[in-house]
């Protein structure tokens, strides 16, 4: 794809070349986000950074991105907050956000919403989750840190055995990821869930129509035992037409550090898009696996910087002058990368 001036919406838009051209570029920004370097590349750049559902870390990591490459980021954070909320269309908020911003990032509730407003953007919009549809920075930033966890055992993706796990049926992440890595070779899916929450029918089918193999379970320890990979969702209860019928899935499938001793194989590794439900009725991913040297949640949201300073960087064409703009910082701050 040619990615200078264009909206990012779905990860259908990216063939793997694609991929390995938003993964390189995300490793050229390994210094910046890791702040042993400075730029300021995108000095006098503004982003709009509309979140119109809640969010902590896509919204704050986008945020970050942008400063990490010299631009300002200006927030909306609430349709109460907007003209929306007063009736005004999203063609007529498209027109008139994008005059004050380069480029637009947004989530929003309903499906195909940020579709919608990016075709009255006057800038490249990015996709930051609409409804139980997509969010593809969240399948990039995942598939890099798959990619970056098995490198160190031998493997590539091509191959890969993933346990997907949990709630496959409202979880865009799981959807987005899912059409990402089918553009690899050979890849064995393990759908472990209820049978109310089912990664959908489409979505199998074009898994299998590529060639992969998907087998479902409703038993997280017979399906964990030979995987590369477990990536496990919380329950999405804001999509469900009740509290009462998101509760009744709270809790069925917990990972703790007993449960991975025992049925996968050591070097299994554990993700999660985040937020991790912790409270004790949920507690999908247990906090004794904390100090597992395989957890790598938190690697993956460092991982969300990289990816979309990348995505920025591709966006508005200045891959090729970040380093131009670049300078050794002059404070010192230790990190744990």
């Amino acid at each position: 794809m040619n990615f200078v001036g264009s909206h990012i919406l779905s990860v259908s838009q990216f063939e793997r070349e694609d991929v390995a051209t938003v993964f390189a570029v995300a490793d050229k920004m390994e210094p910046y986000a890791h702040r042993r370097k400075v730029t300021r590349v995108l000095e006098g750049a503004i982003l709009g950074n509309m979140f119109f559902e809640p969010s902590t870390r896509t919204r704050v990591s986008f945020g970050c991105a942008f400063n990490l490459l010299g631009g300002e980021v200006r927030e909306t954070t609430d349709i109460k907050a907007s003209a929306i909320a007063k009736g005004e269309s999203f063609y007529d908020t498209a027109r008139v956000l994008s005059g004050y911003s380069d480029v637009i990032a947004m989530r929003h509730q309903l499906e195909g919403s940020v579709a919608e407003f990016a075709s009255a953007s006057r800038v490249p919009v990015l996709n930051g989750g609409d409804g139980a549809n997509e969010h593809p920075s969240q399948a990039l930033l995942d598939l890099y840190t798959i990619q970056n966890e098995i490198a160190g055992q031998g493997k590539d993706i091509d191959g890969l055995r993933i346990a997907l796990v949990g709630d496959l049926k409202y979880g865009r992440a799981v959807h987005s990821l899912c059409r990402l890595i089918m553009l690899f070779n050979n890849i064995q899916f393990t759908l472990i869930s209820s049978a109310g929450l089912r990664l959908p029918e489409n979505y199998v089918e074009e898994l299998r129509s590529r060639g992969h193999t998907v087998n479902l379970s409703d038993q997280l320890e017979e399906g964990i035992g030979q995987t590369d990979i477990i990536y496990l969702t919380r329950t999405q209860e804001e999509r469900f037409p009740s509290q009462d019928e998101a509760n009744k899935y709270r809790g069925l499938f917990r990972l703790n550090q007993a449960i991975y001793t025992k049925y996968c194989e050591p070097n299994t590794v554990i993700m999660h898009p985040l937020p991790r439900d912790s409270r004790g009725e949920a507690s999908e991913l247990d906090n004794d696996l904390n100090e597992n040297p395989n957890l790598a949640i938190f690697r993956q949201t460092d991982n969300g910087v990289l990816i979309r300073m990348a995505l920025f960087a591709l966006v508005l064409d200045v891959v090729d002058q970040v380093d131009k703009h670049g300078r050794d910082v002059g404070w010192y701050t230790e990190k744990r990368f």
